[in-house]
This record gives C-alpha cells, structure tokens and sequence, in this order.
C-alpha cells in the first residue's frame, strides 16, 4: 500500500490494515496466544502474538497521547516520557507488560477500539493540520507520523503474525 499523503488516504490505509490484521489474529487459537515462538521487536528476543497485539496497542495510545498533548498545547515527549528513539526494544517490552493480565479477546477488542480512535481524531483534523506542515524533527507531518506508527506497524503485524500461523 502507498505510503498516504492526504486524510483520506491515511483513513483508508488504517481502517484497510486494521481490518485485515484483526482478521488474521482471530485465527489464533486462544490457548497459544502467549506462546513466545516469534521473533520479538528486539534484537535476540521472543514474544507471543499477545506480545505483537499489547506493542501495536501501545504504539497507537502512545500516538493518541501525542496528539493529545499537542492540541493542549503541551510539549510531547516522542517518543515517550523516560524513551528515547534508541530504546525502541525497551519501549516494545513495557508495552508488554502493561497489557500482560488483558485476556486475548481483550486484547483484540483493546486493539480495535484504539484503531477506532485514532480514526476518529484523524476525522476531526483538517488535512492541512495533517499533512500541510512539518509536526516532529521539522520534517514528518502528523499524518505521517500516525502512519509510521499504526498503519505502518499492523502490515508488519500481519507478516509476522501469518508466518507464525503457517509455521504452526
């Protein structure tokens, strides 16, 4: 899928990959969903496709809270208060610890509710508070940033999470 450069492209990329992703993970059979046998988000570790679920629901609340904080007029801590870009690896396993006692149809409800708002504060948001300016590092947009970290990641999500069902 093209990488979208208008509202409307990036509200057909979300709800496109979301839908399709969700449909993949209904496939897990509950009792294996925190089996730790994929490739984890860093370097030489494991996790589960609870794992993969509780990281792609962090990364879209921590996109809300971003957008959140922006229009209070708040500075925004990207990635995340305590986080650098470098520790992307400890972010992911934060994300899934926070998410550790949520049952997996929590977990996928959880997954799409947090879709579901993202979509609705992208409605609320005129193309141009999207793609019209630089929003972080004076050159990627809130669009794309919102790309980067939902759309983006459950395309990813969805290679992974088809690989583990077919080597299953």
């Amino acid at each position: 899928m093209p990488v979208p450069t208008s509202k409307e492209e990036l509200l057909t990329a979300l709800s496109t990959t979301l839908e399709k992703l969700v449909r993949d993970l209904e496939q897990v059979p509950e009792d294996r969903a925190r089996d730790s046998t994929m490739p984890g988000h860093a370097k030489g570790t494991t996790m589960s496709p609870a794992d993969l679920v509780s990281y792609l629901i962090g990364w879209n609340e921590l996109v809300l809270k971003w957008l959140d904080h922006d229009d209070q007029g708040q500075p925004v801590d990207f990635p995340d208060t305590g986080y650098r870009w470098n520790q992307l690896g400890q972010l992911a396993q934060r994300f899934y610890s926070d998410y550790s006692t949520l049952s997996w149809p929590d977990l996928l409800t959880r997954l799409v509710e947090a879709g579901n708002r993202l979509a609705a504060t992208i409605e609320a948001r005129t193309n141009e508070e999207l793609y019209g300016r630089p929003w972080y590092d004076g050159k990627w947009t809130k669009g794309r940033m919102i790309q980067l970290n939902s759309s983006s990641p459950y395309s990813n999500a969805r290679s992974r999470i088809r690989k583990w069902l077919r080597e299953q």
